[in-house]
């Protein structure tokens, strides 16, 4: 009887991990907001990760998380690191790329509660008189990313987050004053 159930429990766990392993490798996330202010003016707010807390959506889930900045104040080879509960996690980020009012290209590195690196990208198109900002997140799951891709949906939770961004961005952006 018992060999039976462990027989059973094996199979069911080769079953689970070939479902696991089936799943999509590469993710993507993508959410874009047109914001009434140039490009040039929504680029500074993403180009310069001392001006995050500001807009982030994951600022505000814990207010005693610690960051830190490394490298130049904005642009290509700036860092921020940072540290907090387990909904912000452990991590940093660097800008990999900059092209003013177009583009700021990032690598996203998670230390905790999950290790995973992804690629971020923020562009900035004219629209009208303002400006089309998209924000998007890809890279490629681990086993570990492939099986909680089973329990959650990555694209509603961190597109949702994104939402939250950008209309904090937005936000920002409409009431700043102009030079």
């Amino acid at each position: 009887m018992f060999s039976k159930i462990l027989i059973g429990l094996a199979v069911i766990l080769a079953i689970l991990a070939i479902v696991i392993t089936m799943q999509p490798e590469d993710f993507k996330v993508t959410r874009s907001a047109t914001m009434a202010a140039p490009p040039v003016v929504v680029f500074e707010q993403v180009n310069d990760l001392r001006k995050w807390e500001a807009w982030s959506p994951w600022a505000n889930l814990d207010p005693n998380a610690t960051e830190s900045f490394e490298g130049p104040p904005a642009g290509q080879g700036a860092i921020m690191k940072w540290s907090g509960n387990n909904e912000v996690g452990e991590g940093r980020q660097t800008i990999t790329e900059s092209r003013p009012g177009e583009l700021v290209r990032m690598k996203l590195e998670f230390i905790r509660p999950f290790e995973g690196v992804s690629d971020v990208d923020f562009t900035f198109k004219p629209e009208g008189t303002g400006t089309l900002v998209t924000w998007t997140m890809s890279g490629k799951n681990n086993f570990m990313g492939k099986a909680m891709s089973l329990v959650m949906d990555c694209d509603k939770m961190c597109g949702d987050f994104f939402v939250q961004g950008l209309a904090s961005m937005k936000a920002i952006v409409e009431t700043a004053p102009r030079a």
